[in-house]
């Protein structure tokens, strides 16, 4: 896996959880109080550093087979979930997410609820808000550089894939203080998880001693072929009618994948 893929497969997949965390963050601040969300917000960026900083060197002392062995089954499992909704959404079988929508039910939600003052926090319920898609979105950003960084011996390039992604995401959406409505994340996440279960199937492969031929070339033609795979069912899918309508998005407070 060169530099190049690496930062690109990172990139990519922080992005898509950086445009979540970034609407909910905006939500938020516009409902009900920026400050308050701001002050969530720094709260889980450091919750979050701290947690980088005990995992990194942790992954550092387990053996690289037996890490590339359980990260390659997470990384499947991840995959495969995100390869799942992408194939419903792309063959209408699953609504399309519509980052706009969620912003409009999670601003609806923030002024339905109470405000509260705790401490030095003017609005609770913003502070709560903002800490727990941060948070939550950001674990999997964390998960998705460390695990990557590690398993190429270069946590360095992963990291900074990851916070350029989260910076650019961040930065267009407070420019414009609204939803990346624009930002093509269906197809974003189509791409990701396909990148995902690619590399799931060959770490956990790796880590289960086989031995691909090539060696990290082989990659080259896995991700080709997971992408040809699930677009062929996209393909039939759309031959055969949706069961019921696709269902509305909820309110949460972290979005689903």
């Amino acid at each position: 896996m060169t530099a190049a893929s690496l930062f690109i497969a990172v990139f990519l997949a922080c992005a898509v959880e950086a445009v979540e965390a970034t609407t909910i963050v905006l939500a938020a601040g516009t409902a009900r109080d920026w400050r308050s969300a701001t002050m969530g917000l720094l709260t889980a960026l450091f919750t979050l550093a701290v947690i980088v900083a005990a995992l990194g060197p942790a992954l550092a002392l387990v053996p690289l087979r037996s890490l590339r062995l359980v990260v390659g089954a997470l990384l499947l499992v991840f995959g495969l979930q995100w390869l799942r909704k992408a194939v419903l959404r792309a063959s209408g079988h699953k609504a399309l997410h519509d980052e706009t929508k969620i912003f409009q039910a999670e601003l609806a939600a923030a002024r339905a609820a109470r405000a509260g003052r705790r401490g030095s926090v003017p609005d609770w319920y913003a502070f709560t808000l903002a800490f727990k898609g941060v948070l939550l979105e950001g674990l999997e950003v964390a998960f998705i550089a460390v695990t990557f960084g590690s398993n190429q011996h270069n946590l360095p390039l992963a990291a900074v894939a990851a916070s350029a992604a989260v910076a650019v995401v961040a930065t267009a959406g407070l420019a414009v203080r609204a939803p990346l409505a624009r930002a093509p994340e269906n197809t974003m996440k189509f791409t990701v998880g396909v990148m995902l279960t690619a590399f799931g199937m060959f770490w956990g492969a790796e880590g289960a001693g086989a031995r691909w031929p090539g060696s990290d070339a082989a990659l080259l033609a896995l991700v080709p072929a997971v992408a040809v795979f699930a677009l062929g069912l996209v393909a039939v899918l759309r031959r055969i009618p949706p069961a019921h309508d696709a269902p509305s998005i909820p309110a949460l407070p972290a979005a689903a994948n």
